[in-house]
């Protein structure tokens, strides 16, 4: 069922996307990509169909791609079912371009049918069905808002954690197409506007707000308490790193630790996360911010900001709470709420402040409480 989202001033009043067609960039970099499937249909940056064998092989050559001995500035592929790339299986079609840094491949499909590949990348359709709901409704949210903000771009949305992770419909189920369907065309707004709907895996006790981690304040993201995430089984997480490897990391980041010695935690916001780090060297001290030192280290390590730090003979260990920069919804908190019988519109208020959660098309939004 086609949906129309509408938004103008206060109200939906003026078409935004009468498709909901989203582009969504799943490699980016690399010499080639392997292209495989049933029934598919090929064509150059001209819409001329292409004669292939498949599986083929699409390689970067100079400014051009390479694609079974014919070259072509674009690949375009299309298919009634799906289409493989690299072994993965995607709906829609793929367009292939060369990039700066090898080959970037573009999934372009209609929302809803990326929504139900994303849930199990980002959540379990096996959790309580209202919190699928509600993540339904929040990845929706920031696609949209994504669609809006990179309307002239290449593509609008990455597969990674630097927007929503995706995997094509490798692992859709009708649990997720249920979530989906069942929260069809539905997006946060505030003001009229769809909201940056960010959310992360576990709070560890309280989320955070927008501005302690992009500078930003947006009044719909406030701080709040979240008990619900403590049923999350690593909730804590410790890593312990050499100083030479940490001293490494840094560097390659830019900043100047020669001989580091120590690492010394430093203050705390209202939410108790970290806001900087002091590190020692043979330089002396140098303050960096905690949400910079996060990403630097990688966000897979250093799980959050809300950690302590400890020095060992020849290493730095750290013990930490939550996993994510915890803003937004947080995703065991919206598990353990729905498991206690909220519905997703009750976790959406409760994470989200004063948004509205829209009914199309065409219609008012009401309040998610």
């Amino acid at each position: 069922m086609a949906v129309l989202l509408f938004f103008a001033g206060d109200g939906f009043t003026a078409p935004l996307l009468r498709q909901e067609i989203v582009r969504v960039a799943i490699i980016k970099g690399g010499d080639g990509v392997r292209i495989d499937g049933d029934g598919l249909l090929a064509t150059d940056e001209k819409g001329e169909p292409l004669r292939l064998t498949l599986p083929t092989q699409v390689k970067r050559v100079g400014g051009n791609l390479s694609v079974g001995g014919q070259t072509v500035s674009r690949l375009t592929v299309a298919s009634p079912a799906t289409i493989q790339v690299n072994g993965k299986r995607y709906r829609g079609t793929i367009e292939v371009e060369p990039s700066d840094k090898g080959v970037l491949v573009v999934n372009e499909l209609p929302l809803e049918d990326y929504l139900v590949g994303l849930i199990n990348c980002e959540i379990s359709s096996q959790w309580p069905i209202e919190s699928v709901k509600a993540q339904a409704v929040v990845a929706r949210t920031y696609a949209v808002y994504q669609m809006r903000a990179r309307a002239g771009a290449p593509y609008h949305l990455e597969s990674s954690v630097l927007d929503q992770v995706y995997d094509g419909c490798e692992i859709e189920d009708s649990r997720a197409a249920r979530g989906v369907r069942e929260t069809a065309g539905e997006i946060l707004t505030y003001g009229g506007q769809p909201i940056q709907a960010f959310y992360h895996s576990n709070c560890g006790g309280r989320t955070e707000v927008a501005e302690n981690v992009w500078g930003v304040r947006l009044p719909y993201l406030r701080s709040v308490d979240c008990a619900y995430c403590a049923t999350n089984p690593s909730i804590r997480w410790e890593l312990a790193i050499p100083l030479k490897k940490l001293e490494v990391l840094l560097k390659g980041a830019g900043i100047q630790v020669s001989g580091l010695r120590e690492i010394r935690d430093g203050k705390r916001n209202e939410s108790g996360r970290l806001i900087d780090l002091t590190l020692v060297s043979s330089r002396g001290g140098v303050t960096i911010s905690a949400v910079n030192f996060r990403k630097i280290v990688g966000y897979t390590a250093i799980k959050s900001t809300n950690f302590l730090v400890r020095l060992a003979t020849d290493s730095v260990h750290f013990s930490g709470t939550g996993y994510g920069h915890g803003v937004g919804l947080c995703q065991w908190g919206a598990k353990q709420r729905a498991s206690d019988g909220f519905s997703y519109r009750e976790i959406l208020a409760y994470y989200y402040s004063g948004a509205l959660l829209g009914q199309l098309p065409g219609e008012q939004g009401v309040d998610a409480r």
